[in-house]
């Protein structure tokens, strides 16, 4: 990534926090960056895009191609509109509409899976994740520590979705999985060798 590529993300990046709009956090992003270059990701996929912020991010600084999935209609024209303008639409591929619908349609491998769409459907994207995630690959699943000081009355179920995915993930076995706390928790999940 060029310098002046870097001050142009760094400043979409503010704007989109600024506005509350879903973005990586920047201790995330940089868990990401770090962890695409260890498994030398050639193919990546992110699921929930936002305004494309993260894929242009993992785009621009590994040369990896990814996909990712996105179903709000402002959010994909902002990211088709931020892809065009950095000149790298060709090495993303914006699958449009509700990723439980997408996700078993896709192919793998995939070096490393970004998860950071509805919380409440992370245990639901898991068995796909597990299907299209390469052995040494990583899945990164972002908000997992969302309620840590403490569940609001009204959010108790969605604190239960995200208590049951990371049950789900570290009771798996091909999973070897370590919570960060940066951000707002991220799961960082290698998929191990499957032995028959």
């Amino acid at each position: 990534m060029t310098q002046s590529e870097m001050t142009r993300l760094q400043a979409l990046r503010a704007s989109a926090m600024q506005e509350r709009d879903p973005t990586a956090a920047d201790d995330v992003l940089a868990v990401l960056l770090a962890e695409a270059e260890r498994v030398r990701a050639a193919r990546i996929l992110e699921v929930g895009t936002g305004r494309g912020l993260t894929s242009l991010a993992l785009a621009l600084s590994t040369g990896a191609s990814v996909t990712t999935v996105e179903r709000d209609d402002g959010r994909i024209a902002a990211a088709r509109e931020n892809f065009a303008a950095f000149g790298i639409q060709d090495r993303i591929r914006l699958l449009e509409g509700d990723a439980s619908e997408i996700l078993p349609l896709l192919e793998g491998p995939y070096d490393l899976i970004f998860l950071d769409a509805a919380k409440v459907q992370y245990r639901r994207f898991l068995p796909d994740c597990r299907r299209l995630l390469r052995a040494g690959g990583v899945l990164l699943s972002d908000d997992v520590l969302f309620f840590r000081d403490g569940v609001p009355h009204k959010r108790r179920m969605l604190a239960q979705h995200i208590r049951e995915y990371l049950e789900a993930l570290q009771a798996d076995p091909l999973f070897r999985t370590e919570i960060l706390s940066v951000g707002k928790g991220l799961a960082v999940s290698v998929r191990q060798e499957e032995h028959t």
